[in-house]
């Protein structure tokens, strides 16, 4: 959930902050406080021919507080933002840090002086949508995925929204708060013909559901599903892969494991000891960038309220930079790059990629389709983060598509799998595609093209 800042008067939470802003008040002589108050709403509609099949609308809040004092760490947390209650949670904090291990790297972060970028996080129309109206277009995006194909079979339809406040203060001098709402719908598919399954899925992401284009997803849901009907092995082979935006979304991510300040501190990536070398092709630019607004988890602060920015990691195939939160800045000499994460007021800052993008191409994935003389269009991968080992780079997962010939799109395959390691799929990357995708997660999608990949099949 996206939150804006405490800079802006819009999307600022005064009460939280009071609550927060009075926690880091009570610090005594030698101790660090970081007081992290939350609370939000979500609302999920899944249909199933034409009924409701499962509704849920919960809400929830709470109070996360870490006391350090000489190197060690308290942690205390509870699911309420009652006065009592928060004291309890500082006293405990304060009595966990006398159970905390040492550590020479332990505190807070600090204002840094980056300055944050406004962005919109709040849609005051999403916010007063009607449930009845959300129930009826999950309806309706069943209703149009059916209308696609005679074959078609709706798994299930969904519709999936949140909004959240936080507040987070420090006695470093951080102070922040803010607000964020999100919503997107999707649809799982499935295509029958004769004794024969296949699946097939879209997402429609907007600042409100009035931005959704049910329609295309309508449309993508049921040619994922039946273009692979008759599928079958293909013959194993080194070959050329096409992987599409979804994939490429979750490739992304896989690989942002690997630029995590704090695996590479452990020895857990590859990419240890390689920052200045080239690890690409050249037309690899990958950038970490929640400043911009496309993205579904577009952010102006990080976990520890320290400004979001935009972070190039590889350059022109270049490893530039690796992510940092304070912590893990700390353990390798570096500073925060603003990407602190934080799953809620029940734990403690972590670090991770925010929202990872590919510099686009400028080509269509029909134009980089009919670049290729052979190979196979990757739809889908399972297993994938299972396959991946972010150490060795051993790279391993099971796929389903359609096979290439000579431009074109062939017959669709099913039950192999495509295996090489991530250092040589960065580097075999020969196009990319200018089909952006903003999809409900932390990596864009497009097309990508990588060359000499092992498909294991019959």
């Amino acid at each position: 959930m996206s939150i804006g800042s405490g800079n802006s008067s819009s999307n600022s939470v005064p009460d939280l902050q009071a609550i927060v802003d009075r926690v880091v008040a009570k610090a005594s002589k030698g101790e660090q406080i970081e007081a992290y108050v939350s609370r939000g709403g979500e609302t999920a509609v899944r249909v199933y021919e034409g009924e409701v099949e499962h509704f849920v609308s919960a809400q929830s809040e709470g109070v996360g507080i870490r006391v350090i004092k000489d190197g060690r760490t308290g942690f205390a947390y509870a699911g309420t933002l009652d006065a009592d209650a928060i004291a309890e949670v500082l006293a405990d904090a304060r009595d966990n840090v006398a159970f905390g291990t040492p550590d020479e790297y332990a505190g807070l972060a600090e204002p840094d002086g980056v300055a944050q970028i406004p962005q919109k996080f709040w849609d005051d129309e999403l916010a007063g949508y009607a449930t009845a109206d959300k129930i009826s277009l999950t309806k309706e995006l069943e209703k149009l995925t059916l209308g696609m194909d005679s074959r078609v079979r709706v798994e299930e339809s969904n519709y999936d929204d949140g909004w959240g406040e936080v507040a987070v203060a420090t006695t470093t001098g951080i102070r922040e708060s803010g607000r964020g709402n999100s919503c997107y719908v999707s649809v799982s598919t499935l295509a029958d013909d004769g004794d024969e399954t296949q699946t097939g899925f879209s997402f429609s992401v907007g600042d409100s559901p009035n931005e959704f284009n049910l329609p295309k997803a309508a449309r993508e849901a049921a040619e994922r599903a039946t273009r692979l009907l008759g599928a079958v092995k293909p013959p194993s082979k080194r070959t050329t892969v096409v992987l599409d935006p979804y994939v490429t979304s979750q490739f992304l991510g896989v690989l942002s494991s690997t630029l995590n300040g704090e695996n590479v501190s452990k020895g857990r990536s590859f990419f240890a000891d390689k920052l200045g070398e080239t690890v690409a092709d050249p037309r690899i630019t990958l950038v970490d960038d929640p400043t911009n607004p496309l993205a579904y988890t577009a952010t102006d602060i990080d976990g520890e309220g320290l400004a979001a920015r935009r972070n190039v990691l590889i350059e022109n195939g270049v490893l530039k930079m690796f992510v940092q939160s304070s912590y893990s800045a700390r353990r390798t000499g570096t500073k925060s790059t603003g990407n602190a994460t934080r799953g809620g007021f029940g734990g403690t800052p972590g670090v991770g990629c925010l929202a990872m993008q590919l510099q686009p191409g400028t080509q269509s994935q029909e134009e980089l389709i009919k670049g290729v003389d052979d190979g196979v269009w990757i739809q889908m991968v399972q297993g994938l983060h299972s396959g991946v080992n972010p150490i060795s780079g051993d790279f391993s997962t099971g796929a389903s598509g359609m096979m290439i010939r000579n431009g074109a799109v062939a017959e669709p395959v099913r039950e192999f799998t495509i295996a090489s390691t991530l250092q040589r799929m960065l580097l075999d990357i020969v196009a990319i595609g200018g089909d952006i995708d903003w999809l409900p997660s932390r990596a864009v999608g497009l097309t990508l093209v990588i060359r000499d990949v092992t498909m294991s099949g019959q």
